[in-house]
């Protein structure tokens, strides 16, 4: 072989070698998010910010991880196993898009403001389990990775990105809004809930979402989506009256205490900002209660996704 002939050789190697590392964090030659099938399961890298530091691990063991960070202890198997399709889904859709490499040079973060919630010390037998029979399993819309939102529990109707998210872009083809049953297993909490805050803490979150009213003298919902959830919040104050999404406000103020945007009370009470609702999380996509009901139901895990989402295809991906 001459040197012209070995140097064409070296290169393809090195553009080969390269190209298997990339299968996980982009797709060269074609569109991002375009589905391709991997000859052996992948390894990725993740930095963990509990310890601000980065591992390289096998893709399965990271879903092992955010199922186990994700979902409560001692739940159905087959309700961890859709936690499991969805979280692989969520994290290979996540990476085609660049995942979290500008911001710590890997393919994505155990931070769950930045993708998933992650915690492996409370991985179990039963999580490897459901991660095992679902393995490689992804959802597909037209052979494109999808956005596979979850949400804890519904209150009953789930809702579509728009509402739920304040979804900017147009609304996924593969989203539906479900009504579903009572659920005799949701948490009292969950079902219906109560929250206050000082005056003081909505003026600031106002701010910062740059939203100037003064002194907030009254508050009301504006709009509502086609689930009744509000859309749209207002508040009048001694500067006026503006509006901001509701989505995003619930995301600014305290969106562990303000549960949802299910709104049935949102006013003002003395120096507090009162209000009631049902559900917890912002409605779109697989509901975690209500997939632990169709998991006790006897539903399974591709059931049980194929329930929240229309017209996705499930594909295995890797052996």
């Amino acid at each position: 072989m001459d040197l012209r002939n070995r140097t064409k050789t070296i290169v393809a190697v090195a553009l080969v070698a390269a190209g298997c590392l990339a299968l996980v964090i982009g797709w060269p030659g074609g569109k991002k998010g375009t589905v391709r099938n991997f000859a052996k399961e992948p390894t990725i890298t993740v930095y963990i910010k509990e310890d601000d530091r980065k591992e390289e691990m096998p893709i399965e063991e990271y879903i092992a991880g955010v199922v186990a960070g994700e979902m409560k202890p001692n739940w159905p198997l087959e309700a961890y196993a859709a936690q499991a399709i969805l979280a692989r889904s969520f994290t290979m859709e996540f990476i085609s898009r660049g995942g979290t490499r500008a911001l710590h040079g890997t393919d994505i973060s155990t931070d769950h403001e930045e993708a998933q919630a992650y915690n492996a010390d409370n991985i179990t037998p039963i999580i490897r389990r459901a991660v095992e029979m679902t393995r490689g399993e992804v959802m597909t819309y037209n052979d494109q990775y999808i956005r596979a939102w979850f949400h804890s529990y519904s209150g009953g109707h789930t809702a579509t990105a728009k509402e739920g998210l304040n979804f900017q872009e147009d609304e996924p083809p593969y989203i539906r809004s479900v009504k579903l049953k009572d659920n005799p297993y949701a948490p009292a909490d969950v079902k219906e809930w109560r929250a206050s805050f000082p005056l003081t803490k909505v003026q600031d979150t106002l701010k910062e979402m740059g939203v100037d009213v003064g002194e907030i003298r009254e508050a009301e919902i504006s709009k509502k989506g086609s689930t009744g959830r509000a859309t749209e919040l207002a508040f009048r104050g001694t500067k006026g009256r503006k509006t901001v999404p509701a989505a995003d406000f619930r995301v600014a103020l305290d969106a562990m205490t303000m549960k949802s945007t299910w709104l049935s009370r949102f006013e003002i009470q003395g120096k507090n900002l009162v209000m009631t609702g049902k559900g917890f999380g912002h409605g779109v996509g697989l509901s975690q209660w209500d997939a632990y009901m169709l998991a006790k139901e006897g539903k399974s895990p591709e059931e049980i996704v194929k329930h929240f989402f229309k017209d996705i295809e499930i594909k295995k991906l890797w052996d």
